[in-house]
């Protein structure tokens, strides 16, 4: 049994961070994983922002309201179920993805979960477990599910590490550089046809 295991933003939609910093004019939040590789270290500077501009969820749900999948992610991601098992695994956060999980036709995601106050202030975030991608992967192995996966940034390469095979979509040259032995790819046909050939098909 073949399982496809694929990061979330950068892959299938847009970073809902970088949208928000657009809208909101606050440089800082255009950081993501591929400039910060430490999760912890990066979600405390986005929520030292969010306090210091006195922004909450209800502000990002505004952003996250207007955004779609990638152009040609659904058909895409359609085109895996079809042949595959398939799971989401995201460092983002339920509260985030549930509109652009909808317009993916619903599929498995494991992400984290925010700790909101009831004026919508941001508290913190629970991580569902610290690098859960590669434990995630390691379970499906376990499981006797042979494994590919497929991200754009630091914190994809412990799950494509794990995995039977591993696949860049299209990651920066900075991670690209840190990671060299990993195809990359730019489109969806080259990122399915990768992940085939990673099934030895």
């Amino acid at each position: 049994m073949n399982i496809v295991c694929l990061d979330l933003e950068g892959v299938l939609v847009p970073e809902i961070w970088i949208e928000f910093a657009e809208l909101t004019g606050i440089d800082a939040l255009h950081a993501t994983t591929r400039d910060i590789p430490d999760y912890d270290e990066l979600m405390t500077m986005r929520l030292s922002e969010l306090r210091r501009h006195r922004l909450g969820l209800p502000d990002i749900e505004r952003v996250i309201a207007r955004l779609e999948p990638m152009a040609g992610a659904r058909r895409f991601l359609d085109g895996l179920r079809e042949r595959y098992e398939v799971v989401i695994l995201s460092d983002t956060f339920y509260e985030f993805a549930r509109p652009l999980m909808r317009q993916l036709n619903r599929p498995t995601l494991f992400c984290h979960t925010l700790d909101v106050a009831d004026d919508g202030t941001i508290r913190g975030y629970r991580l569902r477990l610290a690098d859960h991608k590669r434990h995630a992967v390691r379970a499906f192995r376990g499981l006797n599910f042979r494994t590919v996966a497929a991200g754009d940034s630091y914190n994809d390469t412990g799950m494509l590490a794990e995995a039977d095979a591993g696949v860049f979509f299209r990651p920066p040259q900075n991670v690209v550089e840190a990671f060299p032995d990993y195809p990359v790819t730019t489109d969806y046909p080259a990122l399915e046809a990768a992940i085939g050939r990673g099934f030895g098909e």
